[in-house]
């Protein structure tokens, strides 16, 4: 497994165990919609999340977030369309970004970007 692999699988991991102290249920991991893939699926308050997590070394210069491309936002959009018209209790949906900045440490900062994009 590549280093940017095992990267992304820790800021997931990371990603995950964030929201569940802040009272978030995890509804899945890795769900994917044919080649969509989203890393949360999670829900809080009567709104379902879905959360794109992006994870960077210190080392790297632009922040996690900005790799949250139009096209990215897409993708998930229609993911998360799919995920609604096999689930449609789900109502109320949010697009949220986590962006984690890992050092030789661990995690040097986590930001969590609620109603990231619509």
């Amino acid at each position: 497994m590549s280093k940017h692999s095992k990267i992304g699988i820790k800021g997931e991991q990371i990603g995950a165990e964030f929201l569940l102290n802040k009272g978030y249920n995890i509804l899945h991991k890795n769900w994917r919609s044919g080649r969509k893939e989203v890393d949360i699926i999670a829900f809080k308050d009567d709104i379902l999340v879905i959360v794109e997590v992006k994870t960077r070394s210190k080392s790297v210069l632009s922040y996690p977030e900005e790799a949250v491309t139009r096209k990215k936002q897409e993708f998930l959009r229609i993911a998360a369309a799919d995920f609604v018209a096999q689930f449609p209790e789900y109502v109320h949906v949010r697009f949220d970004i986590i962006s984690i900045l890992l050092d030789r440490e661990g995690v040097n900062e986590i930001v969590h970007f609620e109603e990231a994009f619509y």
